[in-house]
């Protein structure tokens, strides 16, 4: 494979060392920074990840955008075998080696990564922007399709509406409405964003799109990626 990537040194191969490593990595994530200011000049980068169960392989996409032009300027790729069994909770364990060797292959350092999947909004509150965030020292965001276990009143009808994303009392993200007429996407705090700030870009980033286009680009390109490896 072209793209082919190495898994990073002593890289968990148990559940039982990955939340270990959980454990040990939680407590790096820093929530107290409010990250880029929404509408200034930006390079945002998506992340997404496509399997092939049937070759056992993995293929991650990296694409930068300028985040006022939503102008690629940026992408990169890398194909590999699955490292990790499928663990609910754990899901960063296999996604964030190719993840991190198409980041590391961009032509451009971004200011602001986004992840398709979650930050706090995990059960452990450590999800797959949490954990790249700590790894990387990105700002990083989490904006999921689903609302994973968390409960949730649905949002007002209009673009930019929200409403809190609920484990308990705590607010560990929102629902927020990027188009009129369709389901929210949940966005969560990953690693030095605040939550409004999150939510801001996100909206920024879809203009025309339930999905941010971050995640539409490295959704296409990482499913290309995993066509052509192997």
């Amino acid at each position: 494979m072209s793209d082919a990537y190495d898994l990073p040194p002593d890289w968990p191969t148990t559940e039982m060392e990955a939340r270990a490593v959980q454990d040990e990595l939680r407590g790096r994530v820093v929530l107290d920074e409010p990250g880029p200011p929404p509408g200034g000049p930006l390079v945002v980068a998506g992340v997404d990840v496509a399997y092939d169960d049937g070759r056992d392989l993995v293929a991650a996409a990296a694409v930068a955008l300028d985040a006022l032009t939503l102008e690629v300027v940026g992408e990169a790729t890398a194909t590999g075998r699955v490292s990790f069994p499928y663990v609910p909770g754990l899901l960063a364990f296999r996604e964030i080696p190719a993840v991190l060797a198409a980041l590391d292959r961009l032509p451009v350092t971004p200011g602001l990564v986004v992840c398709d999947g979650y930050g706090l909004a995990h059960p452990r509150r450590f999800g797959l922007a949490s954990h790249l965030g700590v790894l990387t020292g990105l700002p990083t965001i989490g904006v999921a399709k689903n609302p994973f276990t968390f409960r949730h009143e649905p949002p007002g009808p209009h673009r930019g509406d929200a409403s809190p994303l609920l484990d308990g009392e705590e607010e560990v993200g929102r629902a927020l409405r990027t188009q009129q007429g369709v389901k929210p996407v949940f966005v969560s705090v990953g690693h030095r964003v605040s939550l409004d700030h999150a939510c801001a870009h996100t909206l920024r980033l879809s203009p025309r799109y339930r999905i941010p286009e971050t995640t539409r680009a490295a959704d296409s390109l990482c499913r290309r990626a995993l066509l052509a490896g192997g």
